[in-house]
């Protein structure tokens, strides 16, 4: 007796599953058993596609890039810098407002903390949450040197300041704060913001 045709795995989805569950438990928190259950696949066939759990949580990291930093991209592309400002703050608590994402952030709370087993994870997220950092630092250097920015200003000081409010809204909604609560967050911040 002939045996049938293996079932395909869709590596793309098992991606998208494996993004949500590690955005909900984080890098340690999710076991190995975790992923082959949400996946529906066995250890074996986890390994085979994907090589090791350090692996894809890689993979998963360049798929949360990608479907989830459309505000971020919009935002470095407004042509001021309060106006990139706001649309960082506001992007942000829109996101974590969104009922269909998990709570929180894939980048701050998916693999801050843990044991030696987690210090890639650890460190790739760092090194995204670092290039973020940059890359707003970059654009408020440009919106300085344009006139866009007063001289005074501390492009690098703005910078850090508006990732502490994206990731303290990440925290907040982790924690379970309203769409409300992260709204007068935003706000708040926006008044921070030099003139």
């Amino acid at each position: 007796m002939a045996l049938g045709r293996p079932r395909k795995f869709d590596t793309e989805k098992a991606i998208t599953r494996a993004m949500r569950l590690f955005w909900r438990k984080g890098y340690e928190g999710t076991s190995l058993s975790d992923l082959t259950e949400e996946l529906g696949i066995t250890r074996p066939s986890l390994y085979a596609a994907f090589g090791n759990k350090e692996n894809l949580f890689l993979q998963v990291l360049d798929r949360y890039d990608r479907e989830t930093a459309h505000f971020i991209e919009a935002a470095l592309d407004a042509p001021t810098a309060r106006a990139m400002a706001e649309g960082l703050i506001h992007g942000g608590c829109a996101f974590h407002s969104d009922a269909k994402n998990p709570p929180g952030c894939l980048m701050v709370h998916g693999a801050l903390v843990g044991s030696a087993d987690g210090e890639l994870a650890r460190k790739k997220t760092n090194d995204r949450r670092i290039d973020l950092r940059n890359r707003i630092t970059e654009r408020l250097e440009r919106a300085q040197a344009e006139g866009d920015l007063r001289r005074e200003a501390d492009p690098t000081a703005l910078s850090n300041y508006l990732v502490a409010v994206l990731r303290g809204m990440a925290v907040e909604a982790a924690g379970g704060a309203s769409p409300q609560d992260l709204s007068r967050i935003a706000e708040v911040a926006m008044t921070a913001w030099p003139s």
